[in-house]
């Protein structure tokens, strides 16, 4: 299974709230840096959820675990964006946050907390989610907690009964070194479609060159889009790059969530039954526009900013 036209989109992920600095001078230790500070909706899972729903998906949904201090905020800021939400309320932990610190250049440095992210568990989980599904998608985030991992595979194996094609996002090259590679490579065994970006494509394979790495985990996976940065994307199967497609120039303001918007972008055009060339072609253009915004979602109606208050 390598995905196909029609269904809705099913993603199993995160939502966070993102704090995004942008600092124009570099960090300066122990004193002050001048920075515009800005808090958005976020979170991996959600930002590919809503592009794939602007890239022309009309089923959208999305599972998700989240404190009750921004529930709301969430659930709303999810509904606006076309995508249906399904938030499990974590009474005892808040909802993860990231804070996005964007140097001048544009590109970002994370500092997570993981929050409620990584307490979805195999009890949130209900079958009749896949539905209609044409693809489930899950954001890497989750396989690096036991519950969250569980809850993964849990999903993988119910849509690989109803014969659902799966993507996974690797998510955090960092988050994969320290978990560890051949654990995080039999944690997502079964993948229809992996979406790494390069420095994971190249961690999970231990290979320097990207072109290399990608077609080695295309062994592996039964098809790798891999994204690039700047340089677009690439696309293999069978140990052998089939397609690249060139990045798109634009000037950057926030690199925030553009894989996320090519992930979305992409899943959308396969499930309009688009070949994976051409889906990473849609992806790419995805990308280019997320970074000429701050956050990692689609340009919209500014939502209300969250309160402290139990949904």
């Amino acid at each position: 299974m390598t995905g196909g036209p029609g269904g809705a989109l099913l993603v199993v992920g995160d939502v966070v709230t993102d704090v995004v600095a942008r600092h124009r001078t570099p960090l300066a230790p122990a004193t002050d840096t001048e920075a515009r500070i800005t808090t958005l909706p976020g979170g991996a899972g959600a930002n590919a959820a809503c592009w794939a729903a602007r890239s022309g998906t009309a089923d959208v949904r999305i599972l998700a675990r989240v404190g009750a201090e921004a529930a709301g905020w969430h659930g709303r800021s999810l509904r606006a964006a076309g995508v249906r939400p399904h938030l499990v309320t974590d009474p005892d932990v808040p909802t993860g946050t990231v804070v996005s610190m964007v140097g001048a250049d544009g590109e970002r440095t994370f500092l997570t907390d993981s929050g409620a992210v990584l307490r979805l568990s195999a009890a949130d989980w209900r079958d009749d989610l896949l539905s209609g599904a044409g693809q489930l998608h899950i954001s890497g985030y989750l396989f690096f907690a036991d519950a969250s991992r569980a809850l993964a595979r849990l999903a993988m194996d119910a849509a690989r009964a109803r014969s659902v094609p799966v993507s996974v996002d690797p998510a955090s090259a960092g988050f994969i070194a320290r978990f560890g590679v051949d654990r995080f490579l039999t944690a997502v065994a079964g993948t229809d479609v992996l979406l790494p970006n390069r420095d994971e494509a190249e961690l999970l394979t231990g290979l320097t060159d990207s072109t290399d790495a990608v077609a080695k985990l295309s062994r592996d996976f039964p098809l790798v889009v891999a994204t690039l940065g700047p340089r677009g994307a690439m696309v293999a199967r069978s140990g052998t790059v089939v397609g690249r497609v060139p990045g798109e120039a634009v000037t950057a303001v926030d690199t925030t969530g553009a894989g996320d918007a090519f992930t979305g972008a992409y899943l959308a055009a396969r499930l309009a039954g688009h070949d994976p060339v051409t889906a990473a072609r849609h992806g790419c253009r995805a990308g280019a526009e997320a970074v000429t915004v701050i956050g990692g979602r689609p340009p919209q109606q500014p939502q209300k900013s969250p309160d402290i208050t139990p949904a």
